[in-house]
């Protein structure tokens, strides 16, 4: 296999390829041993007719400035934090060949790295070959698979519920105002004139010359006066009403139903898994059987924990409606702190299911 065979991952991305299974680790971190950060990952170079990565390209320059090399695909682990290269060493980067853009991966370059890489170094190019080719150098063949290998990752997913809160108009409240009549009775002190007429007797009658009687007729005039209600009416402001509003929050408990993937190893002859960076070896093909290991239980553990977790949270949000009703007397409270309580009843169900799944698969 030589660089003519292979093109970059760049290059693919322009053509017509489907690269819905081709796993894109260009822009991702590059860590080398110990975890030391050593750069970036700049390109890869792939089988065009497969989309399979072999090499990646990285830019070492937290090591070396402008260096960049091409590690054999196998020699990295693979995560969302970054790509890793556990074993690369700075000394092991600083004797490979540095790769330049539009170079050719020439045959006496990938064998001097491969000669770096698994710690040959004793040997020339030319005696290299030569032992590689009379099968002299029998560790060769598991070197080239295992380095050349595609690393692969199955991810294990799980629902979560993600509540989102959105505005609406709710209601509106409308004011206004009108009249009301009743009766009122208000006592009003009225004064009035009254004739008072005094007559006083004449003891002594003395005589009145020349008056005939009935000759003469006087009348007197007295007016009387009085006071009468006058009813009128005057508004006056005994209230004044202003309209606002205040954000008040509560609590909206939200119930649905998720779900999680969780892993099935179905093992097919004599196979031997390990949990490490390498993959597994399999052996000669025999029944079918359903494999369950540590990784599986050990989920179940950790789903129990998160029920419990659950539980806990739920029985305090109970404790909570309970004070609050206490307190306030709104019944909401009561129905609210009762639903709290059956979903804790429900998660600490779960929790002791997930705990004896785990024991029967270990």
């Amino acid at each position: 296999m030589n660089q003519e065979s292979l093109i970059r991952l760049s290059e693919l991305n322009t053509t017509d390829y489907n690269l819905n299974d081709v796993y894109n680790p260009v822009g991702g971190t590059a860590y080398g041993y110990n975890g030391e950060k050593i750069g970036s990952v700049r390109d890869a170079l792939v089988e065009p007719s497969t989309g399979r990565i072999r090499f990646l390209l990285v830019d070492v320059g937290g090591w070396f400035s402008s260096k960049e090399v091409l590690v054999p695909v196998g020699y990295s682990r693979i995560d969302d934090t970054g790509v890793y290269f556990d074993n690369l060493t700075k000394d092991q980067v600083k004797a490979m060949s540095e790769y330049r853009e539009g170079q050719a991966y020439s045959t006496d370059m990938m064998d001097t790295d491969e000669r770096v890489l698994r710690g040959v170094n004793d040997v020339d190019t030319a005696q290299y070959r030569e032992r590689v080719v009379s099968g002299k150098d029998t560790e060769v063949a598991n070197y080239r698979q295992q380095a050349y290998a595609t690393p692969d990752r199955l991810q294990l997913l799980e629902e979560r519920l993600v509540v989102n809160k959105d505005r609406f108009k709710a209601g509106s409240v409308q004011i206004g105002k009108r009249v009301e009549t009743h009766q009122e009775t208000v006592q009003v002190p009225l004064t009035r004139e009254e004739v008072v007429i005094e007559r006083h007797a004449v003891s002594d009658g003395r005589p009145v010359e020349g008056a005939v009687l009935g000759a003469a007729s006087q009348t007197m005039t007295v007016e009387l006066e009085a006071e009468r209600a006058n009813v009128s009416k005057q508004a006056y402001v005994t209230e004044e009403v202003s309209l606002g509003k205040r954000a008040v929050t509560e609590t909206q408990t939200v119930t649905d139903t998720i779900g999680k993937e969780v892993l099935e190893v179905n093992k097919t002859g004599e196979v031997t898994m390990t949990d490490g960076t390498r993959g597994m070896t399999t052996g000669t093909t025999g029944a079918v059987g359903t494999m369950t290991n540590a990784g599986s239980a050990a989920g179940d553990v950790a789903s129990a924990a998160g029920n419990k977790l659950e539980e806990g949270a739920d029985r305090l949000r109970a404790v909570g409606h309970e004070v609050a009703g206490a307190i306030t007397g709104n019944p909401k409270h009561d129905a609210l702190a009762a639903e709290d309580r059956a979903k804790a009843n429900i998660n600490n169900d779960q929790a002791d299911r997930d705990m004896l799944d785990a024991d029967r698969k270990v």
